[in-house]
């Protein structure tokens, strides 16, 4: 197997190879090693690389798989962790000048359980400050950008993540999703991306209290994103909120004959590019082809829900940065500079009339979900946004229409306010630009594998793995 070949390998493929003792974990890490130095120039997908480190990880890995002794369950294989959780001894950025040497006393509950698995830990991947945007830009770590078109962003915040698992620079990325943030990028880069229901993953305080914001896997394959689920997921003592149920998540999963799948082109509100809409429409009729009867429905949800969105966004912001002193607050980039601002238009509703939208959201969708497995609808209004995209710019149209610029492209956070539900993106195309279309996959209130299912099954039938950035 080529290099080359060998950098776009799955974490299940790579852990069957170690076992067969047909692949070293040392030979993988060399090849992602390699890809790293090929590409990342042009992406810019790192903060930091621990490949030194990395080394003696692969080769422990190594022995244990050549003496046949019991592994873990992501014992060598290559991973990335996002700059914004943290690890003690490890420097975490947040991907701002504030946090530039700010070195953990902690380990964040689910990268316990990640490290615990074995895998080769290779870097940390880039996100904007704070994780606060659906871009990847920072003044600290610079644009990451989309390794199928440079010319356009990774997509945030989980953006170097995904633009490293698509481009061959890691085999395994882990994400945190609390507008988008895992599935946007995975949309933008054509990887599988996977946001699951609150209290699904473990979560540390204060933040576990906030539904919207979940942890997940940035994944090549459905069957690596289950391996990482396996290792996060489960009730953790420490999150009041964690459910205690602890799901098993196959690597195989049934065919979905028979079901019934709604469909909505723009959840009621949102503008939606044409080539968007082309490749959602023909994604369909794979699930069709599949034995499935898709409807396609009206729920009735409207623009205000951009505005619950924000509302509940600035009444839970746990970073208060306009209290800084003005000298800090000269670090930050102008996004987080005027977070506050940027929500006043949101301030005619309280932290109540959120709530209450959430609950008129989910009756609306409710009795859809009970005549129907799962909903589908474009993950992105647009393919993907400009490497430079400023989410303040007030100019931002779709079709010539005026559209919420950090958000109004976002189809992903109406499922964040209605957190129980499961959400996944999987690459259903390509736009005239290079870069991939996503199709989101949403499930009932924690059907976690119902979403594998769909997933797995499209997967199957349009294998998205065998298209590759050519950087």
């Amino acid at each position: 197997m080529a290099d080359k070949d060998l950098a776009f390998i799955t974490a299940t493929e790579a852990i069957a190879a170690f076992k067969a003792r047909k692949l070293s974990p040392v030979e993988l890490l060399k090849a992602v090693e390699a890809q790293f130095h090929k590409v990342n120039g042009k992406v810019n997908a790192f903060t930091y690389t621990f490949f030194d480190q990395a080394l003696i990880q692969a080769r422990n890995a190594e022995k244990r798989y050549a003496t046949g002794r019991p592994t873990k369950p992501l014992e060598g294989v290559p991973l990335m962790i996002k700059d914004i959780h943290q690890i003690k001894g490890y420097v975490t950025t947040f991907g701002s000048l504030l946090y530039k040497h700010n070195v953990d006393e902690f380990t964040e509950f689910f990268v316990e359980r990640l490290l615990k698995a074995k895998p080769v830990l290779i870097g940390r991947s880039t996100n904007p400050e704070f994780a606060a945007s659906c871009v990847t830009h920072s003044r600290l770590w610079g644009i990451t950008r989309n390794p199928w078109n440079t010319r356009f962003n990774s997509g945030g915040s989980t953006g170097g993540g995904a633009a490293a698992v698509a481009s061959g620079m890691t085999v395994l990325s882990d994400g945190s999703d609390y507008a988008g943030s895992i599935r946007v990028p995975s949309s933008s880069c054509g990887v599988f991306g996977y946001k699951p229901p609150s209290g699904r993953v473990p979560h540390s305080q204060p933040w576990n209290l906030n539904g919207y914001s979940v942890y997940g896997p940035v994944t090549r394959s459905v069957a690596d994103a289950a391996l990482m689920m396996n290792v996060i997921a489960g009730h953790d003592q420490r999150d009041i909120t964690s459910v205690k149920e602890k799901l098993r998540f196959p690597d195989r999963f049934e065919k979905i004959k028979g079901w019934r799948i709604a469909y909505s082109p723009d959840l009621g509100f949102f503008e939606v590019d044409p080539e968007v809409a082309k490749a959602t429409r023909a994604a369909l009729e794979t699930f069709r082809d599949a034995g499935a009867e898709v409807e396609e429905i009206e729920l009735g949800w409207t623009r205000n829900i951009v505005l619950g969105f924000l509302a509940h966004a600035r009444e839970t912001d746990f970073e208060p940065t306009h209290l800084l002193p003005l000298r800090k607050r000269k670090l930050l980039t102008d996004l987080i500079r005027g977070r506050t601002p940027r929500t006043d238009e949101a301030r005619r509703l309280s932290y109540a009339d959120s709530l209450n939208m959430r609950v008129e959201m989910w009756a609306r969708l409710a009795p859809v979900m009970k005549r129907c497995q799962i909903l589908l609808c474009p993950t992105l209004a647009i393919p993907a946004l400009p490497a430079n995209f400023d989410p303040n710019d007030r100019s931002f149209t779709i079709n010539d229409k005026r559209t919420q610029p950090d958000i109004g492209w976002v189809m992903t956070f109406p499922f964040n306010m209605l957190s129980q539900l499961p959400a996944a993106t999987v690459p259903c195309g390509f736009a005239k630009s290079g870069v991939p279309i996503g199709l989101q996959i949403v499930g009932r209130p924690y059907d976690d594998l119902s979403v594998f299912q769909a997933a797995a099954a499209f997967e199957k039938a349009r294998p998205w793995r065998k298209y590759r950035p050519k950087l």
